[in-house]
């Protein structure tokens, strides 16, 4: 019986050159990465990595709104990052016109690790789709009049925002909540006015 040989392509046999090694490293790094990704814990502000469809890609959680249980706001970024050259080059395939995103939870694979970066978009050379599974993350508060028997019945009297931070919109909505407290009877009579 002859088993087949396999050889490098186009190289001698003998030792593996450092250029092949290299390739090699970052092929196990990868696998590594996916064989044992670094839990993530909400409120540490570390970059993650995300599921976008059969890829894999960088995000930053932004600061105050990655606590969520469900989702989380996040920015795309490019896997390269920090090098000079990655702006440009995420700036082509569409990383940096996104803004901040709802993530759930469940596409967060974990921590990000150099060795998910053979997994992205860019490794790939190819721009993000425009549906990446992800809406904008804005917030907005609505001042609502309900009838008093909780009934659909009602009505929204004012909206607030576009908000891009969570705690910013938490803050109005309960500075609106203690001042609508107590004052509802007056406001809209036989409704009930609340901030939503």
């Amino acid at each position: 019986m002859r088993h087949p040989s396999f050889r490098r392509c186009g190289l001698a046999p003998g030792a593996i050159t450092p250029e092949d090694q290299a390739v090699v490293d970052v092929f196990r790094a990868m696998l590594a990465a996916m064989r044992e990704p670094k839990p993530w814990t909400p409120g540490h502000g570390q970059d993650l990595a995300v599921r976008v469809g059969p890829f894999v890609e960088r995000v930053y959680p932004r600061p105050g709104d990655d606590h969520g249980p469900d989702v989380i706001a996040v920015a795309l970024v490019h896997p390269d990052t920090p090098h000079a050259g990655a702006y440009l080059h995420g700036r082509q395939l569409g990383y940096t016109n996104r803004g901040w995103l709802r993530c759930e939870t469940t596409a967060i694979l974990g921590l990000w690790q150099p060795g998910y970066a053979m997994l992205t978009h860019a490794a790939a050379n190819l721009p993000l789709p425009d549906d990446i599974g992800m809406e904008p993350a804005h917030y907005a508060l609505y001042i609502e009049a309900r009838k008093r028997d909780d009934s659909l019945d009602g009505f929204t009297m004012l909206r607030l925002g576009p908000y891009t931070q969570t705690r910013h919109a938490q803050q109005d909505y309960d500075r609106l909540t203690a001042a609508l407290d107590g004052r509802e009877t007056t406001l809209v009579p036989g409704y009930r006015v609340s901030a939503r």
